[in-house]
């Protein structure tokens, strides 16, 4: 009777066992139906309109700028090297945001005809959708570093892509810096950061170093986005020529240098805050330039002092931010 009766109750647990494998395992059979039943419902779903689109043959449409304010203007440097003129210009009238293009024109004689024709030209053939990009020269009498940041009476935007004439980004790379300036309109956005620090060897906080990209590679902090490809508003313009330090003007003009530390100088000093530098692909058309002079640091150095005492103090604040285009990169 003992063995009957622990037989039973064994079997008994066999069979209680294999009961629960059996609901346990229709649980999972049901949740594997129930995954696979959205899926191919989310599918579906996307199918059709996916073929609904391939049906239309419409894709939707983008995003539109009708107020002028929302795109931005180029302010291009040049001095007589109008191949590399034609070329940024041909390169930039594509861009799809770019409003206007203002050359910063300071040569004695004014530009030729044929200069005239073919960048109105190219400009126009850029233009479509009923998209024209506006092309001016703002001619000056006075051969000055300054005039590159004089007011414009007729730019229609807020926002501005200062640049010299022989520096290109792609589109693609520009209208990311755009987006990243709309995120602070108040800062200088751009491509090339440099840096400052204090000079330990002098023993005091009031003497300061000029740091070129090596610096700025080795440190991984910056100061500074040079105006040569940077982003700003148009209301510095104003603040550069009208209200500025008459002295920092002056300076620029009497050295032919340092015109865009004191941009970086003004913006810090009205905003409180680092710029921000943006990572790009930056193709350099031209072969020389007042950076490729000898003594450039030194001279750079020079100007750094001189500005941080005319404003009784540094306003450049040091930052180690870097804004990335993650869609461009694999990891992130």
């Amino acid at each position: 009777m003992r063995g009957s009766c622990w037989w039973n109750r064994r079997t008994e647990q066999r069979f209680r066992l294999l009961a629960i494998s059996t609901v346990k395992s229709l649980k999972i059979k049901l949740l594997l139906c129930c995954c696979v039943a959205f899926t191919l419902l989310a599918f579906s779903t996307s199918a059709s309109s996916f073929v609904l689109w391939i049906n239309n043959q419409t894709p939707p449409p983008p995003p539109r700028f009708p107020d002028s304010r929302k795109g931005y203007s180029i302010v291009m440097n040049t001095w007589k090297r109008y191949d590399l003129l034609k070329q940024s210009i041909k390169h930039y009238s594509s861009c799809p945001r770019l409003e206007s293009v203002h050359i910063v024109w300071s040569e004695p004689d004014p530009p030729s005809d044929n200069l005239l024709k073919f960048l109105h030209h190219v400009v126009k053939s850029k233009s479509k959708d009923g998209r024209y990009v506006k092309l001016r020269f703002d001619i000056n009498k006075e051969d000055s570093l300054n005039n590159r940041f004089k007011e414009i009476k007729d730019l229609e935007t807020d926002a501005v892509f200062s640049i010299d004439d022989d520096v290109i980004f792609p589109c693609s790379t520009v209208e990311f810096a755009f987006d990243v300036w709309q995120s602070a309109p108040d800062t200088m956005v751009g491509f090339v950061p440099r840096v400052h620090w204090v000079d330990s060897m002098e023993g005091n906080d009031n003497k300061f170093i000029y740091g070129g990209w090596w610096s700025v590679w080795w440190t991984g902090t910056y100061s500074m986005v040079l105006s040569k490809a940077a982003f700003f508003h148009k209301k510095y313009f104003n603040i550069y020529t009208n209200e500025m330090p008459s002295s920092i003007r002056e300076y620029v003009t009497k050295n032919r240098n340092c015109e865009d530390i004191a941009m970086s100088f003004l913006v810090a000093n009205a905003t409180g805050a680092p710029p921000i530098w943006v990572k790009g692909k930056i193709f350099e058309i031209g072969s020389t330039g007042i950076s490729s002079l000898g003594g450039h640091s030194e001279r750079r150095t020079e100007c750094v002092n001189r500005f941080a005492a005319v404003y009784g103090r540094m306003p450049l604040v040091s930052t180690s931010v870097k804004a990335v285009d993650s869609r461009n990169i694999w990891f992130w």
